[in-house]
């Protein structure tokens, strides 16, 4: 099992550059980070922790973008992983989030992997001109029209909200296929959203008890005739040893940690003191 590191990413506090360059010296393998475009200060909308309008955390109105911040951390690492937890790629156009996703795997060597979210925020989807009860088929078809542009030397696509003509867009990505995961609640709909269109599921914090929900979602995954394993994210997760080796035994491909909102020096010195508990290797 891998672990990986998530940043909540914001306007104070460490920069990506170097929370991912402490992370890939430690020996963390993935380096994720999140997106909200925009915060609607008036919501329907409750927030999955909270249970209401209020949010526990104000970086959510602070995010950097994630596209940026990976390209400052590759620029500045050899080997993580660059990722998201999650992206909201129908809050983007599809063409351009296309582009900036090749070119951030081709610049970066191969390294990136796309954690997307139908989105919590229904209001900040509206803004984007996303219906709410719309979203699983939006994001449906922005992950097709890309996997489209990034695999074919001419490509198209027709759908209901992504539509273009035969279109040449290079660079492709260094990777014959991007990684999606998505990240969402445990549901039996959602498992069966990812089995047919994701490569793997992102845990959302709240999902403490796996056991039966990997089982699930594996079983979709064989019925829907997919071959392997999917992949398994586990946000959120402790460093207990007999945790950690209960995850493993479950499936569970790599266990991500969030980092503390504290000042870069005690981010990075965090990030060496988990390293430990982890025993992981470090880079050299």
């Amino acid at each position: 099992m891998d672990y990986g590191i998530v940043l909540f990413t914001s306007d104070r506090g460490i920069t990506p550059a170097a929370a991912a360059r402490a992370a890939e010296a430690a020996g963390f393998s993935t380096f994720y980070v999140p997106e909200h475009t925009h915060i609607p200060v008036k919501r329907e909308s409750p927030h999955p922790r909270t249970g209401d309008a209020s949010l526990p955390d104000d970086r959510y109105s602070r995010t950097l973008d994630p596209w940026v911040a990976l390209a400052t951390a590759a620029a500045v690492t050899e080997r993580i992983r660059l990722a998201t937890a999650v992206a909201l790629p129908v809050e983007s156009d599809p063409i351009n989030l296309a582009k900036t996703i090749a070119s951030l795997d081709h610049l970066s060597g191969g390294r990136v992997t796309l954690g997307a979210g139908f989105g919590w925020n229904v209001d900040e989807l509206t803004d984007h001109g996303v219906p709410g009860n719309r979203r699983r088929t939006a994001l449906r078809e922005y992950l097709e029209a890309m996997s489209a542009l990034w695999t074919q030397d001419e490509a198209s696509y027709d759908g209901e909200f992504v539509s273009f003509g035969p279109s040449w867009a290079w660079p492709k990505p260094v990777q014959a296929h991007i990684p999606v995961l998505l990240g969402a609640g445990p549901t039996e709909k959602t498992f069966r959203w990812i089995a047919r269109h994701a490569d793997g599921w992102l845990t959302t914090p709240a999902d403490t008890d796996l056991d039966g929900h990997v089982a699930l979602l594996k079983e979709i995954w064989h019925a829907e005739g997919r071959e392997g394993a999917p992949q398994i994210c586990a946000l959120g997760e402790r460093p207990d040893p007999e945790r950690l080796a209960h995850l493993d035994s479950l499936g569970v491909t790599e266990t991500i940690f969030g980092l503390p909102d504290r000042s870069p020096d005690e981010v990075e010195a965090w990030i060496g003191r988990l390293a430990g508990k982890l025993t992981l290797a470090p880079a050299h």
